[in-house]
Order: structure tokens, then sequence, then C-alpha cells
């Protein structure tokens, strides 16, 4: 399926203007519901494209897959809207496990709120690779760039992984967790190392967020926008360096910024 659809609309340029009947480009938008062993897990509504990617990233951020191998069979269903996922014999989906928060305290700094399938499948970052922030800057400014769906729409999120040379693999959808499962469920696809690479992301970056570069054990997440506290203090503990509000020529490093070269 397409990620844009075509609606018939009414333009107005002015108080006084007549208005022209237009065709636009609009984001689509499609609920898909998967079902995993045969039964129904949860309904994500995403954008149309790459939903086996977003399967395959979403159970394994939920730690119900750890690598893609443990899946025997994945279907997508698109005139339907549901996607069948059959599992490796021995695994299957812990829905109480998936639906209650678990309490962590990390390091003594204090009680906070995580899914334990966050606790679960979270790596602490180590790697020593460093970026400069010329080289953050560019990789959000050729995401922006290669994202054909938001140049026609406007309307989506993208999210890519990159090294110092430029983009390697980017993916764009309504929802910006969503653009991300998409970005994890295509590695796991297709595994490469990870050791040299970054996420640049166009969202905000929520704790879930951080959640989500450390289950992909990215150390280096670069975004368009702005952190929230919780995230901060995530990437603080898992080792990764945040990066927000990074447009044109100007950006903040949050956390850990012994991995940006110009930092003193």
């Amino acid at each position: 399926m397409s990620g844009i659809a075509k609606r018939t609309i009414w333009r107005f340029s002015g108080s006084g203007d007549a208005g022209e009947v237009q065709e636009d480009v609009i984001a689509a938008e499609k609920a898909f519901t998967f079902v995993v062993n045969g039964e129904e897990t949860g309904t994500i509504v995403c954008t149309p494209e790459h939903v086996d990617e977003l399967a395959a990233g979403f159970m394994a951020g939920e730690g119900i897959i750890r690598k893609f191998s443990d899946v025997v069979q994945l279907e997508v269903d698109e005139s339907t809207g549901f996607a069948y996922v059959q599992l490796r014999e021995g695994l299957s989906v812990d829905q109480e496990q998936m639906s209650k928060r678990f309490i962590g305290s990390c390091c003594g700094k204090g009680r906070q709120f995580y899914f334990k399938s966050d606790m679960l499948t979270s790596k602490t970052a180590v790697k020593n690779v460093k970026f400069s922030i010329d080289a953050c800057m560019k990789r959000m400014n050729e995401m922006q760039q290669a994202s054909t769906v938001f140049h026609q729409t406007g309307g989506v999120h993208n999210a890519a992984i990159a090294d110092e040379s430029g983009l390697i693999t980017i993916r764009s959808d309504i929802g910006r967790h969503n653009s991300l499962d998409k970005l994890y469920g295509n590695w796991l696809m297709n595994p490469y190392s990870l050791k040299d690479k970054m996420i640049v992301f166009s969202g905000r970056l929520s704790s879930e967020v951080i959640f989500k570069a450390a289950k992909l054990g990215v150390g280096i997440i670069v975004s368009k926008s702005a952190p929230t506290d919780l995230a901060l203090d995530a990437a603080a503990e898992l080792g990764i360096t945040a990066v927000g509000f990074t447009r044109k020529n100007s950006c903040n490093v949050y956390t850990h910024p012994d991995r940006i070269l110009e930092y003193k």
C-alpha cells in the first residue's frame, strides 16, 4: 500500500478569496491488528508501508522476539488490515507482562516507572563511537530531504540509521514510535553492525524513544525536537548521547557529550 492518499479540497488564500477546488496529497492512515500465534495481540494505527517491519520491530521492542529467526511466518493482509505472525515453538505473548508497568531502581538515583519489557530488552550503550556536530546536522538535513512522504504531505515522522558519511536506512510513519519500530524491524530482517551508527529522528525525545534506541543498541540519537526530563534521565543511565533541537546550524547535547567531537 502507499503512504499517501489523495483528496479533493477547497483552498482559500485570503478572506476575500472565492476559493479553488484542488486535489491534495494526504498522509495515509490504516489500522492493522496483529495476530500472534492465533491470538489478537493489539492494533496499531500506522502509515500502511513496511508493515512487516513494524510488526517485527514492535515484537522485538516488547520482548516477544529477540531476533527475526524467532518468527516462523509473517504475513500482512493489506485488504483486511491484519498481520499474522507465527513464532517458533516455545515463544508466546505474555499479555499480562505487556499491560503492566515495572517500578525499577537504577543506580540509586531514585525510583522510576518503566515498562517491564523495557527493563528486559534495553542495553546500556558502551560503544566509543564519536560524531562531529557537523555530521549530526548534516544527517538531520539529509533525512528531512530524503523523506518523500513528508514533502508530499507534511504529516509523517521520520527516523533513520546513519553513520559519519550518510544515511543508511530511513522510515516514515504518522506515528513517531512506529517509524522507529519500522527501523528496528528493518534491521532485524537485515542485520549489520551498529557500533558506529546513530539514530536520526524527527520527533520529541521521550523516555520511550530513548528505550527504543537502547533496545536497538545505538549509543547516539539525534532529534529535531525537544527532550523530556525522564528521557534524559534514562539516556544518562543507559549511556546514550541525546542530542535535541538539531536544526540548521545548531543543536543541544544533553547527555554523554564525550561522543561529540567538538565538545570541550
